[in-house]
C-alpha cells in the first residue's frame, strides 16, 4: 500500500481535502443528473410545441433509453470503478455531456433525440450516482452518512437550480435549441474540478479516510478492500430487497419529476411557474438528503427509511386529489421524503456490503433502478396519452411505494 505521510500533513489540510472531495462529488451529480434527467424537462413543452405530431409518450421514451442503457452499462463501469477509480471517468463523462448537449440543439426528429439520450447513459454511469457515492465512501468512515447526504443533494440541486434557469431562458424568448447549446458549456467546470482536485483515494494525497485513526501501515487505511465479495452479496436476501426497493421508488420519483412540468401546465401554470415546480420538488429533497444523512449517523437507518417512505406514501395519495391551489404543497412533501430516502438507500447499500465490490454491486442495483426509472418516465407519459390524465399513473406510484415499505424489513447488515 502507498506510504501515508500523515505526519507531514496538517490536520486542517487533511479535513479540507476530505470535504472538497464531497462537494465536487455533489457538483458532479448536479451536472450529470440535472442535465440529463431532471432540469432538461423544462424544455419539454417547447419541444412538443415545435413538433406537434409527437406525443408525450414518444418524447418520454428518450429517458427510458437513457436509464435502461445506463443500467446495462453500470456493472461494466462498476468494474472500471473498482480497478481504475473514478477521476478519469468523471472527466470523460463531462466531455461527452457537453458534446451531447450541443448536438441536442440540432435535432430534427425523434430518432436523433433517442440517439442523444443513448449517449446520456454513458454520462450517467461515468460521472453519476455510483461514482460519486463510491468516491466519498472511500474517503469517509466517520460521518459517512453526512458525507453521502451532501453528495446526493447534487441530484436535487440539478433540478432546483438548472430547471428554473432553463425555464427563465425560454420565458425571455430564447429557443430551446439555443438553450441546449448555451448549456453545453456548463460541464467544462466539472472537467476542470476533476482534473485538478479529485483523487480516487485519500492515500493518493498522503491521507487517511476521515474517521480512521491508524498508523501509516495499518490495513484500515485502505477501507476500499473491506466487505463482501460480489457473488457473496448477490446471494443475500438484503441485496435483492434493496434492488427491488430501488426499482419501485425510482419508477415513482423519476416518473413524477419527468412529467411534473407538463402536469403543472395541465393544471394551468405557465412555463416559468411550471418549471419552478421542479424547484419545489428538488429544494426540499436536497434539504432532506442532507438532514437525514446526518441523522443516519445517530439513528438506525431502517427507522429513517420507514419514516421517509411512509411520508412519501401519504404525499402521493395527496397528489391524486391536489389541484392548482394545493399541488405545490404536496410536491414539497414528496420531495422532502424522497430526499431522505434517497440518501439512506445509498448509505444502506454501502454499509450492508462494504466497499470491496461496491462498484459492481451498485452497478447491478442500478440495472433494476434504471429500468424502473425509465419505465416510470415512459409509462407515465404513455398512460397520459391513453387516458388524458396522470391519475392512473399516480395510483401505480402509490402501490409501488407500499411494496417498498414492506421490503425494508428484509434489509440486514451483511458485512
Amino acid at each position: 500500500m502507498t506510504t501515508l505521510k500523515i505526519a507531514g500533513v496538517a490536520a486542517s489540510q487533511q479535513t479540507r481535502f476530505h470535504w472538497i472531495t464531497v462537494w465536487i462529488a455533489c457538483f458532479a451529480l448536479l451536472i450529470s443528473n440535472g442535465m440529463t434527467l431532471t432540469a432538461i424537462t423544462a424544455f419539454d413543452s417547447a419541444i412538443l410545441a415545435d413538433f406537434p405530431e409527437w406525443t408525450r409518450g414518444q418524447l418520454k421514451f428518450r429517458e427510458l433509453i437513457t436509464l435502461v442503457l445506463a443500467g446495462l452499462l453500470a456493472p461494466v463501469v462498476g468494474i472500471l470503478i473498482d480497478k481504475v477509480g473514478v477521476r478519469i471517468l468523471m472527466m470523460i463523462g463531462s466531455v461527452i455531456l457537453g458534446i451531447a448537449y450541443f448536438a441536442y440543439g440540432y435535432i430534427t426528429d425523434l430518432r436523433q433525440i433517442y440517439m442523444v439520450h443513448a449517449v446520456f447513459a454513458v454520462v450517467l454511469v461515468a460521472c453519476g450516482l455510483n461514482v460519486a457515492v463510491i468516491l466519498v465512501s472511500t474517503w469517509f468512515v466517520k460521518l459517512r452518512g453526512t458525507a453521502i447526504g451532501i453528495v446526493v443533494v447534487g441530484t436535487s440541486l440539478g433540478g432546483a437550480l438548472l430547471g428554473p434557469l432553463y425555464g427563465s431562458w425560454l420565458a425571455s424568448g430564447m429557443s430551446w435549441q439555443q438553450g441546449f447549446q448555451l448549456a453545453a458549456f456548463i460541464p467544462a467546470s466539472l472537467f476542470l474540478l476533476a482534473l485538478f482536485l479529485v483523487r480516487n483515494k485519500p492515500s493518493e494525497r498522503g491521507l487517511l479516510p476521515y474517521g480512521v485513526e491508524a498508523s501509516p501501515t495499518d490495513s484500515q487505511a485502505d477501507i476500499s478492500s473491506h466487505g463482501l465479495g460480489y457473488w457473496e452479496a448477490l446471494k443475500t436476501r438484503s441485496f435483492w430487497a434493496i434492488a427491488i426497493i430501488a426499482m419501485c421508488t425510482f419508477y415513482t420519483l423519476l416518473g413524477l419529476q419527468a412529467n411534473l412540468v407538463l402536469h403543472l401546465q395541465d393544471l394551468g401554470f405557465d412555463i416559468q411557474s411550471a418549471s419552478a415546480g421542479l424547484a419545489m420538488l428538488f429544494t426540499p429533497a436536497l434539504v432532506g438528503k442532507f438532514l437525514f444523512g446526518m441523522l443516519a449517523d445517530k439513528i438506525p437507518g431502517r427507522v429513517i427509511l420507514y419514516g421517509n417512505l411512509s411520508v412519501m406514501f401519504l404525499g402521493l395519495i395527496g397528489l391524486l386529489f391536489a389541484g392548482a391551489g394545493t399541488v405545490m404543497v404536496v410536491i414539497f412533501i414528496i420531495g422532502l421524503a424522497w430526499g431522505g430516502f434517497y440518501t439512506l438507500l445509498q448509505l444502506t447499500a454501502i454499509n450492508s456490503f462494504g466497499l470491496k465490490a461496491s462498484g459492481r454491486l451498485l452497478g447491478t442495483i442500478t440495472i433494476l433502478d434504471a429500468i424502473g426509472g425509465g419505465l416510470g418516465i415512459y409509462l407515465t407519459g404513455k398512460i397520459f396519452d391513453v387516458y388524458g390524465s396522470y391519475q392512473n399513473a399516480f395510483i401505480i406510484y402509490i402501490v409501488l411505494v407500499a411494496i417498498a415499505l414492506l421490503l425494508i424489513s428484509q434489509v440486514k447488515k451483511q458485512a
